[in-house]
């Protein structure tokens, strides 16, 4: 069985994420639900967010495409689980259709 292994997400790695998901502080905040502000704190090393803000901004970014490597001895890090372009596809994509509705067909 293979074992899983619980990675705290660290300011830098949130940083770095943003930048390989190309998202401004502010779309990492909406999209995340965390304020814009806490995640300033949290890449400057200026604070720690709370257990539950940090868990937001982690799914937030793997699912932009970000996928956080764990310390395997060569350091933590992280990189896109998809090519720049796939990334691009796929939020063309995202961003098609219109107005969003339930997708349940009767």
């Amino acid at each position: 069985m293979k074992e899983t292994v619980s990675i705290v997400v660290t300011g830098a790695q949130c940083r770095a994420a943003r930048a390989l998901v190309e998202w401004t502080r502010e779309t990492l905040a909406r999209k995340a639900d965390v304020d814009a502000a806490v995640i300033e704190a949290f890449e400057r090393k200026l604070a720690e967010p709370t257990g539950d803000d940090r868990q937001k901004i982690e799914r937030a970014l793997e699912a932009g495409g970000a996928l956080f490597i764990a310390e395997n001895g060569g350091g933590v890090g992280v990189r896109l689980k998809f090519s720049r372009a796939d990334v691009r596809r796929i939020a063309t994509l995202e961003g098609e259709g219109g107005t969003v509705a339930m997708d349940d067909v009767p």
